[in-house]
């Protein structure tokens, strides 16, 4: 459902998303993680030193920071369908009182500006074609600030994970640590840091490619709004200018759409 609403780019970024991290992360990572504290072991009898050693070597779990992750960014896109949800709602009761209008109209009533205003509804919320919602104002505006919040979160776990690992994405075999209530220096050893070491440069490089596309959809939407006004007004300009007609007149109506303005906002 969301992919109706997104743009190409918008709909690669969620097959990364399902595909490549929940499907990932709910199969293969889970799977690899499954013995993290149990089969960490230190070379140390004293109660309680394992378990500080566990807790200073890995401040959080890997998977439940993705999984974290995978919430917040995921939030913006929920919000964003949200508002596609009421607009849909709109589009119904629009779609309802036009077909009583059009039924009146068939009676012979006048309904001529109702049926306008109707129309310049429709405009605003982007839905000229039945059935079919177009991103435009408050839905535009909505889904460029949700692109946003979603880069800022991508960014945000990656500075998290780099800060709470020591600025490093390789595990060690080996953790030495020095903490109380461990008599000496203690040696710890970790199960598989191999296999999550390469999980974990994969979660990263799939975090850094959704954070490019996410970047990458921006710039095209804003790009291309800006082309389209550019390409709108030039277009409003010739036909102005072969018809005689004064633009900032005929859009100062309140039908200004049917003179070939821009919609209202």
């Amino acid at each position: 459902k969301a992919q109706s609403y997104s743009t190409a780019l918008g709909k690669l970024w969620l097959s990364v998303l399902f595909i490549f991290r929940v499907l990932v992360l709910g199969t293969a990572v889970e799977s690899a993680w499954s013995d993290e504290q149990s089969a960490f072991k230190c070379n140390s009898l004293q109660p309680g030193c394992e378990n500080v050693c566990y807790d200073k070597s890995f401040p959080i779990s890997h998977i439940r920071l993705w999984v974290l992750q995978i919430i917040f960014v995921s939030t913006p896109t929920l919000v964003y369908l949200g508002h596609v949800f009421l607009i849909s709602n709109k589009e119904k009761r629009i779609l309802n009182k036009e077909n009583k209008l059009k039924l009146l109209e068939q009676e012979g009533e006048d309904v001529g500006l109702p049926l306008k205003q109707l129309e310049l509804k429709k405009v605003k919320y982007g839905l000229e074609i039945q059935g079919k919602i177009k991103m435009r104002g408050g839905l535009l505006h909505t889904y460029i600030v949700s692109i946003i919040f979603k880069i800022i979160f991508e960014v945000s776990f990656l500075v998290i994970q780099w800060c709470i690992y020591d600025f490093k994405f390789m595990l060690n075999a080996v953790y030495h640590c020095e903490r109380y209530p461990c008599p000496h220096k203690t040696d710890c050893f970790l199960s598989r840091p191999t296999e999550k070491t390469i999980f974990i440069i994969f979660m990263m490089v799939v975090s850094i490619v959704s954070a490019a596309l996410n970047v990458a959809e921006l710039v095209y939407i804003v790009f291309k709004g800006l082309t389209d006004r550019i390409k709108k007004n030039s277009n409003l300009f010739q036909v102005s200018q072969k018809n005689g007609l004064n633009p900032s007149k005929d859009c100062a109506s309140k039908y200004a759409f049917y003179n070939g303005c821009s919609p209202p906002s």
